[in-house]
């Protein structure tokens, strides 16, 4: 490598600088288990690179011993057979290089997919509270930029810190034994080239860091206002000419950083190759004086020469060898962060499936509180500088009920009264605090304690339709299979059927294969939650929870899909949350809920009947209704 090539290889490695933090026992306990499994072909890999820092230092000592041949007239046989050697040397080294790299590169992308891997195994077992406080963003950060700066420990740190430490002294000691003073001479001029590099490197780091962070909150911008419904928000409540000065500022300092770092790294760079220049300049003039006067025989002032290089290059590598550690045990560090995350929701090693046959569900005197953000987020990935510290709070209070299998149970009540809560709680989204949901059984408190049963079995048993419908993007066939990979295209067609989409998704060119879009926004409203309620029927679970399910669907629509769910829910367990008290008049019972609390229950004439709550939520829904009724018959 030339002087200017060490210059720009230790600018880069020190404007990776990410921590001052000290070395942490734990974390490297923990990296060096990942490794483990990689132990065959690091012990090669690290073998390699002692290997081909030998020959390195090989080939000017051959190449001073062709001049001193030269020089001295020795035998023509002589000079080829030293050329024959460095050649030797030249295809050993690309040899050997090719597998280094093999082998680097194999276990780089190993540790890559092992912790992409775990994290996201990981992060698909965290409660859903963590989702709601956690920035998207961020947690991919984690498995993209974190992850390939934790596998550079790997694939570069390590072997770099074994092949310049074996280069570095082999180097010394040819050096030494070649001309001690034209070493010492090397050595006095080392902290010229370390001192601005070391100083450079750090205004540079700083620099990069800020362009990181002006990237960063342009991509949260752009991410943000080119979803569909961020485009819809900006387009009805937003200032473009605002959005684009704030964006035009963040691009502009960019630049202005960029600009300021090319003249910097340019600066830097001329001036360690002028250093490097001179002092292969001094190399030359005492070593070319020395072998004047006989003091050094003219091949090793070659030898000399070329070996400056391997010099400063190792000795550069490792002064910075540090700063690379450090930055792959932070990496490191901010993904056993998430790791460390304990999820709330855990199957027990004992786990029971939910038993076969018709499925009851009982709750009894359920206590509720939602988990405070330190219980299931971390600062930096909601990216505030200290968790918020509220929750806690309980929000059920008490709330017992059952529903005997095949029956439907209606709950209904004021926004955010905790319905919705209930039906997370079915599902185990969340785990009650006190008392117990149960599944099955013939009497009270006979069920399975939904906490007791494996994960696999609640998913089979329990479908739910929430109210957002979301969808991936992904074909229509591809979102109905995640509900039963298994679905032919029969049982598909039957589910759309069933849900009244089938005349529209024939008229799609791609019918089944068409994709939907992100969170399925090629598709309107009703279209989305009805393709969602689809899913459902094709799941055909013995549990049904419809959290305002139809609440998206104008009365048209929504009497079709009514009329579908009747006929697919017969047979079936269902609790259903509905705004609109006329869809759920039919339900075996109705359970009226406010601020946590079961505060009536009954059929719906009952609750009539007894002009409490229901009954005045039930006739405010009807006057609306009439005032809106009234409102669009045109006057004349």
């Amino acid at each position: 490598m030339s002087m200017e090539g060490v210059a720009w290889s230790s600018l880069y490695k020190l404007t990776r600088a990410k921590s001052g933090k000290p070395f942490s026992k734990a974390t490297l306990k923990r990296v060096l288990g990942f490794a483990r499994p990689h132990r065959g072909r690091l012990l090669a890999f690290v073998a390699l690179s002692v290997v081909m820092a030998v020959l390195a230092v090989a080939t000017p000592v051959l190449a001073g011993q062709v001049v001193n041949a030269i020089v001295a007239k020795a035998a023509a046989e002589e000079v080829v057979r030293l050329a024959v050697l460095i050649a030797v040397v030249a295809v050993a080294e690309a040899g050997l290089g090719l597998v280094s790299r093999w082998l680097s590169s194999t276990i780089g992308e190993g540790v890559i997919v092992d912790l992409r891997t775990r994290v996201f195994d990981h992060v698909q077992k965290m409660p859903i509270a963590f989702f709601t406080r956690t920035r998207t963003g961020a947690l991919v950060s984690r498995l993209n930029n974190d992850v390939i700066g934790a596998q550079s420990a790997f694939a570069g740190t390590l072997s770099g810190v074994v092949s310049n430490l074996v280069a570095l002294i082999l180097t010394l000691v040819v050096m030494l034994g070649t001309s001690w003073q034209v070493t010492v001479l090397a050595m006095v001029l080392l902290p010229v080239f370390l001192i601005p590099a070391r100083r450079m490197g750090s205004r540079l780091a700083d620099l990069r860091r800020e362009a990181a962070e002006h990237n960063a909150a342009m991509g949260t911008q752009m991410t943000e206002r080119f979803s569909a419904p961020g485009a819809t928000l900006v387009k009805l409540f937003g200032r473009p000419d605002e959005e684009s000065r704030e964006f035009a500022a963040r691009a502009g300092r960019v630049r202005d950083i960029g600009v300021r770092t090319a003249m910097l790294q340019f600066t830097f760079v001329t001036a360690l190759t002028l250093v490097s220049a001179l002092a292969l300049a001094l190399v030359y003039g005492l070593g070319g004086w020395l072998a004047i006067t006989g003091q050094l025989a003219p091949g090793d002032v070659v030898v000399l020469a070329l070996l400056l290089t391997r010099l400063y290059a190792p000795l550069t590598a490792l002064s910075n060898a540090r700063v690379e550690i450090m930055s792959a045990l932070v990496s490191f560090e901010r993904v056993f962060e998430i790791l460390d995350l304990k999820p709330l929701i855990q199957q027990k090693p004992d786990a029971e499936p939910v038993p076969p046959g018709p499925v009851s569900v009982e709750f009894h005197d359920v206590r509720f509180a939602y988990p405070s953000a330190d219980k299931v987020s971390l600062a930096s990935l909601e990216e505030v500088s200290t968790l918020d510290t509220r929750g806690g709070d309980e929000v059920l209070h008490g709330i017992s009920f059952r529903v005997e299998p095949g029956q439907t149970v209606a709950l209904v009540g004021s926004s955010g009264a905790g319905k919705s809560t209930i039906a997370q709680l079915l599902a185990r989204l969340y785990d009650v605090d006190a008392g117990a949901v149960r599944l099955g059984g013939t009497a009270p408190g006979t069920g399975l304690d939904v906490r007791d049963a494996t994960f696999d079995s609640l998913r089979d048993t329990l479908g739910m339709v929430t109210q957002d419908g979301h969808l991936f993007h992904e074909t229509i066939a591809s979102n109905l299979r995640l509900a039963r990979p298994d679905a032919t295209e029969d049982d598909m067609w039957e589910a759309i059927r069933q849900a009244r989409l089938e005349t529209m998704i024939r008229s799609l060119p791609d019918g089944l294969e068409t994709v939907v879009g992100e969170r399925g926004y090629r598709l309107s409203g009703g279209e989305r939650q009805r393709l969602t309620i689809a899913r459902l029927l094709i799941a055909q679970p013995r549990v049904v929870i419809l959290d305002e399910a139809t609440a998206a669907l104008d009365s048209t629509n929504e009497a079709a899909v009514q009329a579908a769910l009747g006929a697919a829910l017969e047979g079936r367990t269902a609790v259903v949350i509905a705004h609109r008290l006329s869809t759920i008049r039919a339900a075996d019972a109705i359970l009226v809920v406010e601020d946590g609390r079961i505060v009536e229950r009954g059929t719906h004439n009952e609750l009539l009947a007894a002009e409490g709550r229901y009954a005045e939520l039930y006739r405010t829904q009807f006057a609306e209704a009439t005032a809106v009724a009234q409102e669009a018959v045109p006057e004349y």
